[in-house]
C-alpha cells in the first residue's frame, strides 16, 4: 500500500499494544480524533 492522500480512507488494521491486547483502526476510534505513533524501537 502506498502513502495515503487527501480524502483516502484509512485501511482496516489490527495492532498489538505494548503490554498486551489489540486495537482495531479505525473501528475502535470511530468518531474521535486519533493520533497513532509508530516507534520501531532501538535496534
Amino acid at each position: 500500500m502506498g502513502q495515503l492522500l487527501v480524502d483516502d480512507q484509512f485501511p482496516d488494521i489490527e495492532l498489538s499494544i505494548a503490554g498486551g491486547g489489540t486495537v482495531s483502526l479505525p473501528g475502535d476510534t470511530a468518531g474521535n480524533w486519533t493520533y497513532v505513533l509508530f516507534y520501531r524501537g532501538g535496534w
